[in-house]
This record gives structure tokens, sequence and C-alpha cells, in this order.
């Protein structure tokens, strides 16, 4: 059974999320706040983070910073907050996915499953290290160095660039990036060029790897000249 942490300072909203999800099976914990959440997953593993932003005293973007150096696990935002840069925003410092309220729960429901999914097919899967130019991913310990340098990437990031290297030279069509990256029938195809560029602001700035093929999709080169 798989356990979610869902932190939320509104009681009604995250005491309904928690009911949505332990009627389909899971197991849920509430925190009301960033700092209990922390204290949480120091001493609690926990498959999924469900995170608001707008909380008082230590905020989500804030809260969802300190626990990406606690935990790999996938982090969903659960937000108001609806904009293009609330979005990237939130890709940018380790969220994996963006959800925002009102929410269907059916969709929360297909991409809580669609993370999991992932994680465990990435936590099954064999060492492979890939290297391309200076950039070297490898899946066994989910690390990502560029000149020898860690990078640190989202959940849902560390998946993309793993793609992409593991189809270098290829043009992939947003639509194969995004069934193949999120492996879900709900959300906005848009958030593959959302993450794309949440990817390259981290670890291809000059976009010498990440190359944009205009009307196509997106090509991993090969080789760097």
């Amino acid at each position: 059974m798989s356990n979610i942490l869902i932190v939320d300072d509104e009681q009604d909203i995250a005491e309904l999320i928690s009911d949505v999800l332990t009627d389909v099976g899971y197991k849920t914990t509430i925190a009301n706040n960033g700092y209990q959440a922390l204290d949480l997953v120091k001493s609690n593993k926990y498959d999924l983070i469900l995170l608001d932003i707008m909380m008082p005293g230590l905020n989500g973007n804030e809260t969802c910073s300190k626990l990406r150096e606690l935990t790999k696990c996938p982090i969903i935002f659960v937000t108001a907050k609806n904009t293009i840069n609330d979005k990237v925003n939130g890709l940018d410092i380790g969220a994996d996915d963006y959800i925002t309220k009102p929410f269907e729960q059916k969709e929360l429901i297909a991409r809580i499953k669609a993370h999991l999914r992932r994680q465990n097919v990435n936590n099954e899967t064999s060492t492979t290290k890939i290297s391309i130019g200076d950039i070297t991913i490898n899946k066994e310990n989910y690390e990502v160095t560029k000149n020898e340098e860690k990078i640190n990437l989202s959940t849902k990031e560390f998946e993309l660039l793993y793609y992409l290297m593991s189809n270098a030279g290829e043009t992939l069509s947003k639509e194969q990036i995004y069934n193949s990256v999120w492996q879900t029938e709900y959300g906005d195809i848009g958030t593959v060029a959302v993450n794309i560029k949440s990817l390259r602001k981290k670890i291809d700035p000059n976009e010498e790897y990440i190359i944009t093929i205009w009307g196509l999709g997106y090509k991993f080169v090969k080789t760097i000249k």
C-alpha cells in the first residue's frame, strides 16, 4: 500500500483529498504546514507528496526545496496558483507535477497512479548509464552530472532527460514524450514544453543538447561539436 503525505493548511481540503485517496486504497498522512511536513519526512518514508503552495510560515515553494534535500519521491503541487510562471517555478524547484484547484478527483487519482507506476519502474530498473558530451545520467543511483558536477533534478525531469538521452538523435514529438514519460490519459500535453524549459534551465541553458525541431518536437543530440 502506497503511503502519501498531504500538505495543506486548509484542513477541510486536506481531509477531502485524504478521503478520496483512502477510498481507492492509499494510506495517507496530513501535515498542516511545511514545518510539520519536513519533520514527518525525516522520520517516515512516503511514496508521494501532495503539496499546497499558499501556506503561512513556510510556503509550498520553500517546503518543496527543503523536501528535495530529504527525499526523491514524486512531489505534486496541488494549488490555486495557476499561471504559467507559477507552474514553471514549481517544476524548477523540484516538483514533478502541478495540479490546479479546483481539480477533478479522477484526474488527481490518475496522476498519482502514473507517478507511482513510474517510480516503481525506476526502482526496479537495472543499472543504466548514458553519457553524451559532458552530461551523464545514471539510473542506478538516480544521479545526473554535467562536467562531473551533480545536477539536482526532480523525478519527472530525470525521467524526461533519461527518455531524451535514451533516444538521442531521434526527433520526438510532444505526444511521444508525453505518452512515454507521463503515461496517463489525463492532463495537458503542454506540460511537456514546461518541463523541457525547466530541464534546459538546469542542465542546458545554451540549448546545445536539447534541440527544438519546429513543428515536430524535440531532439537530444548524439554528439556535441
